[in-house]
This record gives structure tokens, sequence and C-alpha cells, in this order.
């Protein structure tokens, strides 16, 4: 039996069930918490029926579905969520809520058995007519006919936007006969490839690399908004509002009239122009009447109804929050006088007519409701069990008693292997057995995720849960995410017309785009370049490799320097000098390491396996790799200095820990350095739970500590009684002294001084050290410096953290009010940012009015380290809920239960820093929301604006690096090698300083590098990229990029399926680009300087060191497989080789031999560099 057998076999159950089909209203009282989840997918397998959960708050929506998708499946269980206010949507419009309420209208009409939960909010949202909402789906499949202009056409009236390249949810793009659709509702895009209007193939691509993926027979597109609309009804809807205004401008001043005018006229064009911004939702009372959720229900679909009079309550706050809302705008005459918002929650109520379930905890409360039935079920709540195993037994033989059946669920398999073996430990008789074949009457456990346990009598069954049986819980439930891999950062080095670019030979310069131009009567394409003085180069794209982008460590306007001029070569000449310097610090720290012993720890035994095992969570792969990097590094006898690199809240600590623990055992001692009290108790208290139950001592020095306290721990470190202790920079004093110390644990080792860090030098020299941070640094630097330091990197989030939802918003007192509220009804704390210490007061009291039940601190950096240490210390015990601060929190605090950010004046700060604000949030296993506002009215720079497009597009989790790229990266750099450095760096852009330093270390290491060329090939083909093929300018540089690196026949025939997939079939002149390609690399290798064709002649002539190296014997050798007749000669004491193209040779057969012959001398030259 499964456990849905049991509930349906309930008396009360059949009752209710039989009401159904008259279309009764019902009240079931008394039945909670889990079992209600149990209800709702009882209800669900049993009578298939569509259904609308309603509960008041979208945090509880989220509470539900999250306990419900343990028992159903996705395509079973849909949210539909809007937010409470709709100020709130306006200024936040969040694609990810979008694409769930899509999802779950679309379910809804093809009437599909079902729950979807929603709020009181989703009841009030009017929408279009579901006729037309099933109309706005088009139906494709493989050898299908579609009409490309009604194709686009139709796609825009679904709110798709036509893009260059369809790489976020919602875009389409057009590409010759190829379609690129990028649905909310799919894992991938889609790529449709028509021949004339018939549907040749249809393909899922991965929106990253443009690459298909796979192909499919048939998929449906679902429109990206629920703004739908005819064209006829916007028009209709367009007159209507027009003469609206002109009736309200009569009754206004001149003015004021002005006002209302230049708020509604910009909405109008939008409607017209066929817009689905959400702004237009002020006006949804015009478009769409009364149609809402329920009209998407069929008639065979059920209401459930939570909590009727905390609905009612919802329902009353919220219609007064709008009221408020509503005065604002009409104050500032924003909106007309009549405007309705949203439609009547007791209406919709009212006016329903399926059969409707309420669930009450009692029957008092339910105002004037008349119900045709009530029904009673009995459920109580599981005890707590905290572990007491005797306790857990007794209760246990009581259920048997009365012929109960018990089930303990656990999380997964593995915790279900070791909790049996507790239970049988302890004498408790449980039988193994899956969800699906439950034994009645019996004891038993079973693998299946539930959030809390219960007694349900009337169908003797009970649940248990691990929740009750242990204190700790762990909670792994992946909620389907939509937006997965929509936010794949666009590559850093993108280059778009405006930027800086750095060529090796002529300097800084401004890259203007792209164009072809014919020279000799022959097309091809250049980039150009603009230098001082107007004077521009035109670079071939096959010379791609001499130009990079400039990047620099802020966003300063470089200097342009001067074509031809001389002082680009002396900055190179200072810079390579200063990178000597360098490179010969790196070699003597390379040597040091290579020299120094230190201890060898023993492998891992069972004690520690039962240490690691311990860990409440799944650990990512990337964890695993590291913890196994580490301890390799570990058994090893040279002392181990080891960065490990992960993003906020990525689970470094526990790495660490892992390491510490190894120590441990072995006898040595751990030392533990962090940068700010607040840090070291944090980590105490993570260390004290984590290491309970294993005989470690854990201590920790900081300020919070007596002076008694202080001496007995440093009395302890010397006679080696505490094991490991963790404390900010006064671990680093003369009085500390260890006994055996074995390992130090750094964290955030950026932050601190220089007087520190030479202290940390002299320990690091014996001991093996692991230093943590959370502030990328770029990996090429590291490649270069990779003997100084091993490098381990964590990339993948913990399994139940959630992007963060970021909005970027003009500041309004609503939206404030809003997040506050809702932060603070699911529990948790808020972050409010506001950089001016000297009216932080004055912020404190406005949040106070608007919020008047919350408790409100501040923090700012003139307050004294007690004061501040002494408002956080209380903040994270959760005396307060909100907590008003400059910009210092953006480092290092922990404080899972603050959830919620609100940015003032966002515009004014650099990525990184609203990156590093954004991670103290979203450290918990809740949706985090960050709010980045600015001053209404205020028109933002073209910087700020990119900056904060930037940040919310990066809501994924782990996108520090990928921000690293754009812009931490290169202070990173200036870091590590000390701050002169960044000077350098800016001065020739961080590419090419890379570069330079990388060559000069290998140089100096005596690695000799491949002897190549770069030779120049013209043959007089038409060998580009055209136009007609591939329109846009960016995805062209980005090919030529691709072509240029070929390296191997493998890279060849990965670019042509990647340019057939993406741009269709290739015409002549794209062949013979990829040929002429082939023919430079291998020129390349064969120290060929030049390949000249004049009519049919091919000349080639070799670099001296070519000439040296080739004889007459070896170019007749490579001659012997090809057609061509040859005459070999010098000039200029250079090697030339003449090939004479025979009379009916077509250029595809001579290139083709040209191939032969130059891959053949390459060969030679590769076996002569490897002997």
């Amino acid at each position: 039996m499964q456990l849905a057998d049991f509930f349906a076999n309930m008396p009360q159950y059949q009752q209710i069930v039989e009401g159904f089909d008259r279309g009764d209203r019902e009240l079931v009282t008394g039945i909670t918490g889990s079992a209600r989840a149990l209800m709702i997918s009882t209800l669900l397998q049993k009578e298939q029926r569509p259904m609308i959960f309603v509960t008041d708050t979208m945090y509880h929506a989220d509470q539900l579905t999250d306990e419900l998708s343990g028992q159903l499946t996705d395509d079973q269980l849909y949210e539909f969520p809007v937010e409470e206010l709709l100020a709130a949507e306006i200024a936040t419009s969040s694609p990810d809520f979008q694409s769930q309420r899509i999802q779950a209208l679309s379910a809804l009409t093809q009437a599909k058995p079902a729950v979807i939960v929603t709020s009181v909010s989703g009841l009030r949202r009017q929408l279009p007519d579901p006729k037309l909402f099933s109309q706005a789906q088009i139906d494709l499949k493989a050898d299908g006919e579609v009409d490309l202009e009604n194709l686009a056409a139709r796609l825009q009236r679904m709110g798709y936007v036509r893009q260059k390249l369809a790489d976020a949810p919602g875009d389409f793009a057009v590409r010759g006969s190829i379609v690129d659709i990028y649905p909310l509702d799919t894992d991938y895009p889609v790529r449709v490839d028509l021949f004339d209007t018939e549907i040749d193939s249809l393909r899922y691509f991965d929106p990253s690399t443009q690459r298909s993926v796979e192909n499919i027979t048939s998929i449906t597109i679902h429109p990206v908004t629920d703004m739908l609309m005819t064209p006829d009804q916007r028009q209709a809807a367009a007159t209507k509002l027009n003469q609206k205004l002109a009736k309200e401008q009569k009754q206004l001043s001149a003015d004021d009239g002005d006002l209302l005018a230049n708020s509604i006229t910009p909405l109008i064009e939008s409607l017209t122009k066929g817009d689905v911004s959400a702004e237009l939702r002020l006006f949804a009372s015009d478009f769409f009447d009364k149609t809402n959720l329920l009209d998407y229900l069929n008639d065979k679909g059920l209401l459930l109804i939570d909590d009727y009079p905390r609905l009612r309550e919802t329902n009353k706050q919220l219609e007064t929050d709008e009221a408020n809302w509503t005065v604002d705008k009409l104050g500032a005459h924003q909106i007309f006088s009549d405007q309705q918002f949203g439609l009547q929650f007791q209406n919709v109520i009212r006016r329903d007519h399926h059969a409707e379930l309420f669930f009450a905890l009692f029957q008092k409360g339910m105002g004037n409701m008349r119900f045709d039935q009530l029904v009673e079920i009995q459920t109580r709540a599981m005890q707590q069990f905290f572990g007491q195993m005797p306790l857990l037994k007794q209760e246990i033989e009581r259920w048997q008693a009365t012929k109960q059946t018990v089930v303990m669920m656990m999380a997964n398999e593995e915790r279900l292997n070791k909790v049996s073996q507790t239970l049988d430990d302890f004498g408790i008789n449980a039988v193994m057995t899956k969800v699906s074949d439950i034994q009645p009457g019996t004891v038993q456990i079973v693998p299946a995720p539930s959030q809390t346990g219960f007694e349900l009598p009337d169908a003797k069954l009970v649940v248990i849960t691990e929740a009750e049986m242990f204190k700790q819980v762990t909670k792994h439930h992946r909620r389907r995410q939509t937006m997965k891999n929509a936010e794949r950062l666009k590559s850093y080095t993108d280059l778009k017309p405006g930027d800086y670019v750095v060529h090796v030979n002529h300097g800084i310069g401004r890259f203007e785009g792209m164009q072809t131009l014919e020279v000799d009567g022959v097309h091809q394409d250049y980039m150009t370049i603009d230098y001082q003085s107007d004077a521009k180069l035109f670079i071939p794209v096959t010379q791609l490799n001499l130009i990079q982008k400039y990047v620099s460590s802020e966003d300063k306007k470089p200097h342009i320097n001067k074509l031809g001029g001389s002082d680009w070569a002396k900055t190179k000449k200072k810079v390579a000098a200063k990178i000597e310097d360098i490179a010969d610090d790196l070699i003597e720290l390379y040597a040091k390491r290579d020299s120094e012993k230190g201890y060898a720890y023993p492998h891992d035994d069972s004690y520690q396996e039962e240490f690691d095992n311990e860990f409440p969570y799944s650990e990512t792969p990337d964890q695993l790799r590291s913890i196994e990097e580490i301890k390799h590094d570990m058994e090893k006898p040279k002392p181990m200095d080891r960065l490990l690199v992960g993003d906020v809240g990525y689970g470094k600590t526990e790495v660490a820990l892992r390491a510490a623990f190894k120590a441990i055992e072995a006898g040595k001692q751990v030392a533990f350095l962090v940068p700010t009290t607040i840090l070291a108790q944090q980590h105490f208290d993570t260390m004290t739970s984590r290491f309970d139950g294993f005989p470690v001592n854990v201590a920790i020095l900081s300020r919070f500590q007596t002076t008694k306290e202080v001496h007995q721990i440093i009395h302890g470190l010397e006679d080696g009684s505490v094991d490991i202790v963790v404390g900010t920079h006064r671990l680093l004093s003369k009085d500390v002294k260890f006994k055996d110390l074995g390992l130090l644990l750094v964290d955030e080792e950026q932050r601190f001084g220089v007087k520190h860090k030479e202290k940390l030098k002299q320990m690091k020299s014996q001991v093996d050290v692991l230093t943590l941070t959370a502030t990328p640094i770029p990996r090429t630097l590291h490649m270069s410096m990779l003997g100084v330091r091993d490098l381990s990197v964590i990339e993948t989030p913990p399994a139940n953290r959630f992007p963060i939802q970021t909005y970027v918003m003009e500041q309004n007192a609503g939206a404030i009010q809003d997040g506050i509220r809702r932060e603070m009804q699911r529990g948790g704390q808020v972050f409010y940012l506001h950089n001016r210490v000297d009216d932080i007061e004055e912020t404190v009291s406005q949040i106070k009015a608007l919020v008047p039940d919350a408790e409100v601190a501040y923090i700012h950096g003139q307050m004294t380290e007690a004061q501040l240490e002494g408002i956080l210390y209380d903040f994270i015990r959760g005396d307060y809920d909100v907590l008003v601060t400059t910009t210092i929190i953006e480092t290092g605090m922990d404080i899972p239960n603050a959830n919620t950010l609100f940015v003032e004046n966002a515009d004014h700060m650099g990525l990184s820093q609203l990156y590093q604000l954004r991670g103290r949030i979203g450290r918990s296993n809740r949706v985090a929301y960050s709010y980045f506002m600015y001053q209404p009215n205020k028109v933002l720079t073209e910087v700020s604006e990119k900056r904060l497009e930037a940040i919310k597009d990066f809501t994924e989790l782990g996108s520090g690096f990928k921000i690293a790229m754009r812009d931490l990266s290169i202070r990173g750099a200036g870091n590590l090698l000390g701050q002169q450095q960044s000077g350098f760096i800016d001065s020739v852009g961080y590419d090419l300083y890379t570069q330079m330093l990388t060559d000069a270390v290998s140089k100096k290491q005596g690695k000799k590098a491949k002897p190549k060329t770069d030779a120049t090939v013209e043959l007089g083909l038409e060998a580009y990229l055209p136009d007609t093929y591939i329109t846009d300018q960016q995805q062209k540089i980005e090919m030529y990029k691709r072509i240029r690196q070929i390296e191997e026949p493998a890279d060849v025939t990965e670019i042509q399926d990647d340019l057939i997939d993406r741009f269709g079939e290739y015409p002549v002149e794209v062949t013979n680009l990829l040929t002429v390609s082939q023919v430079k690399i291998q020129a390349d290798e064969a120290l060929i300087e030049k390949i000249h064709r004049i009519k049919d002649q091919i000349e080639v002539t070799f670099s001296t060191k070519g000439t040296d190296r080739f004889s007459g014997e070896d170019v007749f050798k490579a001659l012997a497989n090809t057609k061509l007749k040859a005459t070999v000669g010098l000039s200029n004491n250079k090697l030339v080789v003449k090939l004479i193209i025979q009379p009916k040779m077509t250029a595809q057969n001579w290139m083709a031999e040209l191939d032969q012959f130059v891959k053949a001398l390459s060969e030679m030259a590769v076996k002569t560099t490897t002997k």
C-alpha cells in the first residue's frame, strides 16, 4: 500500500469526495502540517482532478510547494506566484515568477490533474481570457509547415523579444532560415531549421555555446507573458485610455494634466506597439475585465482554501497597503482617479462555481460562509524525541499494541542505512521498504522526504521523520529551477564597437567595428582601430591574435597611443623590466618551497571517515575534489601552501575543518586565523557543533574573552591541551606559543595588514597552510604563479541554495515596506544599506514609520569597535529585525537569517562591491531577495546602468567567478603581487601583462618555447565570412577568433558543425577561409614566413630559422606526395620555393595540394624540435 491508500480508506475521505460532483462547499477541520500535504496528494492521485490551493502569502505558498514536492512529480505540482503588491511587481517584474505562472496556466488549460499553489494576491490578479491563452501556443513538429513572417509576428505577440542572439529566456532570433526560440519552460532553447516553409529539423541548443544538444520531434511554445491581447483588443484598450485621459485632463489644472499625460501617454504608446511590460498591469482592469485564475480551472476542478480567517486578514492588509500606494500615485498624478487595481478577493470566491474545500483548525471565524457539510479529521503533531531512542522504543511499542502502521521517513538511502543501524542497536525492529509498498500494521523505515511527522488515528497511521527522531534536520530538496543557465556570462573579451583594445605592436586604441573591404579584387574582413588624431588602423581578421580587449583595474579611460609613436615601445620596455624582477622573486620562491621539509600526515583511517560522514549535507563534487587535493598535500613531506577559492557560502569551512581534523588526529595543533571578532565567534560556533562528540578541544581568542580565559587558552596551547584555536590577529602576538602546530588555516588573507603578513610568513615556513578566500583572483595570473601556491576551486553551489532574486528599481516606500514585511513574516531579518553616516538616524526613523512593528538598529564605521560588535552580536541573536548600515557589512559576515537586502543609491557602487554586499544574504535554504534602488526620476549614467544590469543577470550563486572576469579580476591581480603592480597592469592592459609575465617565468626556468613563425598567407581567394551568412558583428568576431585558434583537424570539424548548426549551410568563401586557416597553422610550424600566389605560381618564403632547418632535399621530400611542380632557390638569404599550378587544376585542387605540402614540412619541423 501507499500512504495515500491509508488516507483514502478513511470514512471521512469518502464523505468529502461524494460532495465534489454536486459542487459542494465543504469545511474540513483539524488537519494540519504534513498530514494536509498528504491529503492533497491523495486527492490528486485518487480523484485525478486539477486543483487550485489558495493560501495567505507567497511565503506560505512556497512552503507548501516545498512540502508537496516530496510527494508529487514536477508535472503534478505548479506554483502561481504573484507579488503581494502591484507596486512591487511593477518595480521588479521577476522573470522567474513569470515563467512559473505561465507553466501553471498552461497546465490548467490542458486540464491535467495537478495542484496549483497560489496566494491571495494570485486570485486577485486579472488574466486574459483562457481561450486566448490556449490559442497563444505554437505547436511545432519536424516536417510540419510554418510561415516565417507569421511565426515571428506571433512570437512577438506572445511576449518574445527579437534579438541577434537568443541567449536568455524570452528571446528569439532569426538568422536566414534558422529561428532560435528560448521559451521559459524548457531546459534549453529551441532551434527551428526551415527549408522554405517546411520544418527541416527541430533541436535543443545550449545557450552558452549556441551548439545544438539534441534533436526533438515536436515542441509546444508557450507565451512568455500573461499580458496577452489581440491587436484589436490592444487598439480598443488604447482608444479607451485616450478618452479617459482627455476627460480627466479637463478636470485638472494644466500642470497637473501634463503630469498625468506624461505618465500615461508612454504607456498607451507601448500598449499599441505590442509591448508587455509590467507597468501595463496598472490598467489590467481596462483590458481583462473580471477573468481570474479560477476561470482557467475546468468544471471538474477543485478549489482548496487554506485557513480562511487568515486569508481575509491578509486580504484586508493588502487592500490597505494598496490604498496607501494609490493615494501616493494620485498625489503625483500618475494614475486616473477612478482606477481599480486587482479584483476583490471575496467577490472572486463568491462568483466561483467549483467544488470548494476549506481547511481550518476550528470552525470559528468563518464570517457568513455557508457550508454544505463539515468534516473533522483528527491529526496529532508528532512529539520530539531528541535522539532519545529508549523513549522512541516505548512509543513504538504503544503504537504496535493498538495495531497502528508506523512509517519512519528518511531523507535518502544513505541516512536510511545509518538510522536503521541505530534502531537495531536499541532493539527496535523496523522493516526497510519502499514508499510504494507499505505493510499495514507493522513498523517500517522508508526513504522519502517529509518535513514533519504526524499521527492519523482514524487511518491507524503514524508517520515519523528524522526531524522528530534527532534534533538536526537534513533538508535536501531541490525545487525545480526554471531559469537554468539563463544568465550565462557573456565572455568578458567580447568586443563591441567603442571598446578599448591593445595591439601588441601599436598600443592602445579604440575599436570602431568591422568592415569588409576589397583589396586586389579579393574581399576580406578588417577591424578598424582608431588612434590619436584620427589615425585609423585596418587589421585583417587573420591577425586577430595581435589584439586584446583592454581591461584595467577600475573603469579608467586609458591613454590612447599615437600610431607610429615611440611612447608605446617605452611603456612596454618599462613593464618588461618590472616583470623581470617579479619573475626572479617567483623563481626564488619556487626553489625555497621545494627544498623545505614538513610533516607527512598518515592516510585517512576509519575515524576520519566517521567525522567526514557526520556532515549533515551532501557534499558538492568540487568540495570532494578540494578535500582530496588538500589531504593529498598533507600526506606529502613538503609543507602545503594551498589556496582554496570558493564563493560566499560554498562550504569552504567544512573543507577546512576536515583538514583540521586530520591534523588533530595525528596529534598536531591547528590555528584558524580570521580577520574579525564576529567571524571568529561564528567559526567557533560552527566548530563546536561540528566537533561535537569527538575528543577535540576547541578554543577562541578574541576581544570577547576575559583576561583570565585568555591566559587559560594560551597556557593550553603551550602544553598541548587545546587542539584547535580560532582567533583574530591576537593569535599572532608574541605571547602565543604552540606546543606542536601542524596546520594553519587563514580566512580572507587579503584583509590582514603587512606586519601580520610578515609574521604569517615566518609561521608558514614549517607548517601546512590552507588559505580560504572568496575574492576570486584571475585564473590566468594564477597559471603563471602556479608554482607559488596550489589552487583548489569550489564552483558548485550547495544543493538547497536558491539563486538570489535580484531587483533593480526606483526607490519607493511601497516596495520597501512590502519587502521588510515579507521577510519578517517568515521570521527573517533585513539589511538596509544607507551609505551616509550623518543622516543614518533619519533613515532609521523613516523605516520605523513604514513598518512600526520592526525593531531597527544601525551601525557605521565611526562607532567604536566594541559598539559595533555589540550591535552585530545582538543582530545575529535576532534581537533586531532590520539593520541599517553603511558598506561596513561588505566583508565576511555570515548571518543566515538575514535574507533581504536593500541598497540605496546602488548606481554609485562598483560591481564587486555590489556583489560582495549581495553575498551577505541568501546563505540559508530560503529564497533571498535583494533590491538595488536608485533615486526616482534620476537618469543613470551608462556605466552605472551597465553595472546594475550585470548584477541583475548574475542571480545564480557562484557568479562571483564570472563577475571576477568583469571587474574584480584586476583588483585581485594587484593584491597578489603587491600594490605597485596595478599601475603597470593598467599601462599595458591585463591580458598582455599576464602573457609577458608567463613568458618571463618560463624563460628563467629554461623552458624553451617551440619555434614558430607568424606566416602571412595570400592566395588571392575569396576567404571570409560574408555579411549575408553571419550578419551580427559580435558573432562574426567570435567565429573568426575560433577559426584563428584551429590547431588540429578535429577543431576544423567542430567549427564546421557549429557553423552549419547555427547559421545553416555555408558558402564557398567560408570553405576557403577554413582551408586557408589550416594552411596558416601548419605554415607557422614549418617556419614559413610568407605564402603568396601570383596567377599560377605560389611563392613560399621561409624564415631565417626555416632556411637553416630545411635543405632542398627536405623540400622535394615534402613535394613527393603532391602533384605540384616546383623550383627551389635563395633570395635575400632566405629559402624560396616556387610551386607551379598545373593548367587544369581548380582552386579546390591546388589548395588541397598546397595543404599537403605544408603539412609534410610542419611534421618534419616538429620531429626535429622533439629530438
